[in-house]
């Protein structure tokens, strides 16, 4: 039998993969991982002004990222500098602030390596409530922008032409992207967010036709990487959010030897065929 602590972890980590899974596909079509790093490296100063201010560390962080992602969007259309560019310094500001705020605050202790790296197996139950019923509401929120989401991935002019509004939906995306980090940042921590925001949608791509098909994948592939990763990390004594992510590694390179006869090919924005 196992543990209580760890079956907590088990399910908060397969909740987690199921919703990072479908939400990271979008990021994985429109190349939006070093995005992602920002906002997850965002999560750190979120962190320090919760503590700072007496907040709820889910709600510090979720706003600090919804701030980080409506100062980009203004920056981009204001400011001469590539979005590349732009993401590099609200990421790097972000977490030195975050850092710095930190280092001040000598009447708190915070323990920084459980923030950078995440500690799966203190979950607690109130935690998994958070979990399940935050992603829920994402999972649902996706639903439902599902359509408006992929026509702005596929082609923005094309789905503006049609009616719809694709400055909404990417503002919906990075809602949703600022919601997972916050949820995820306890378990696998600031520095791992991204990995399985991409890794399992990377290795669902090989095996998937429609974008439907894909996100289902992704899930499947992420829940399958923190069960593995999690009973690796019981098994010898690791990590256990990056053995997660190692996990997911290992499911992402064996893909590769897997023959598959049909690959969905996205089209995002600035993306060729291969």
């Amino acid at each position: 039998m196992l543990d209580d602590f760890f079956t907590r972890a088990l399910l908060a980590g397969v909740g987690l993969a199921l919703v990072a899974g479908p939400l990271g596909c979008f990021v994985v079509w429109r190349r939006m991982a070093y995005f992602g790093d920002t906002l997850a490296h965002s999560a750190l100063l979120g962190v320090a002004l919760s503590f700072l201010m007496s907040l709820n560390l889910t709600f510090g962080v979720f706003a600090v990222a919804v701030l980080v992602a409506v100062a980009l969007l203004m920056l981009q259309r204001q400011a001469s500098l590539s979005t590349d560019a732009l993401l590099g310094i609200l990421s790097h500001s972000t977490l030195a602030v975050g850092l710095v705020l930190v280092a001040f605050m000598t009447w708190v202790r915070i323990d920084l390596l459980g923030f950078l790296f995440g500690d799966i197996l203190s979950v607690s139950r109130i935690d998994l409530i958070v979990i399940y019923a935050g992603g829920a509401a994402i999972l649902v929120a996706l639903a439902i922008f599902w359509r408006p989401l992929l026509a702005a991935t596929v082609s923005p002019e094309l789905a503006e032409a049609e009616g719809q509004r694709p400055a909404v939906a990417q503002a919906v995306l990075m809602v949703l992207m600022a919601s997972v980090i916050a949820i995820a940042m306890k378990l696998v921590g600031v520095l791992l967010i991204t990995s399985l925001l991409i890794i399992p949608p990377a290795a669902a791509r090989r095996f998937s036709q429609t974008p439907e098909q894909m996100a289902g994948i992704a899930a499947l592939i992420g829940a399958i990487a923190v069960i593995a990763g999690l009973m690796a990390s019981l098994q010898w004594d690791t990590p256990s959010g990056p053995s997660i992510v190692v996990a997911a590694l290992v499911l992402f390179l064996i893909g590769f030897l897997v023959p598959v006869s049909g690959l969905f090919k996205t089209q995002a924005k600035g993306e060729t065929s291969k």
